[in-house]
């Protein structure tokens, strides 16, 4: 396990970890018992509940819960990608990364999902991309390079 404490942090944060997830794929198994277990171990945890209104935008309580956290957790599943809000949080999140790259963590989760699927954006990566807004999608297929995966990577 890693760390969350650091003397050196400048922003004040809310969290300690922004939890990214398709709720349909993991909310009531995998990530319900990461969430517990962060909280068990005392740590502050995000998570979106499932009274968020939902529609095409991602909305601002979850932006800023991004900016107010000190990294997150990025759950990838069968259907991440077809979710346009959890790609938008992924922006996001290497957003905050990119701006704080010292004091600003993103840990990658794989749940029941090969990562090179989604290093390579093949199988339900390549399906849900190919339902989404072409420009979109090149601001998206950014973040998977900037978290070092890439389609041609090997």
């Amino acid at each position: 396990m890693f760390s969350l404490k650091s003397s050196s942090m400048v922003k004040a944060t809310r969290y300690d970890v922004f939890i990214s997830f398709r709720g349909e794929d993991t909310r009531h198994g995998f990530t319900s018992h990461l969430y517990k277990e962060l909280c068990r171990k005392k740590m502050e945890a995000f998570i979106d509940d499932e009274k968020l209104r939902r529609g095409d935008e991602i909305s601002e309580a979850l932006l800023k819960a991004i900016e107010e956290s000190r990294g997150s957790v990025i759950v990838f599943s069968g259907d991440y990608a077809s979710s346009r809000w959890c790609l938008d949080e992924l922006v996001k999140i290497m957003d905050s990364k990119k701006s704080n790259p010292r004091n600003y963590f993103v840990v990658p989760v794989f749940y029941c999902v090969d990562p090179s699927d989604v290093r390579k954006q093949r199988g339900s990566f390549s399906d849900a991309f190919a339902k989404h807004d072409v420009e979109k999608i090149k601001s998206w297929s950014c973040q998977f390079i900037r978290l070092g995966f890439t389609r041609h990577s090997a």
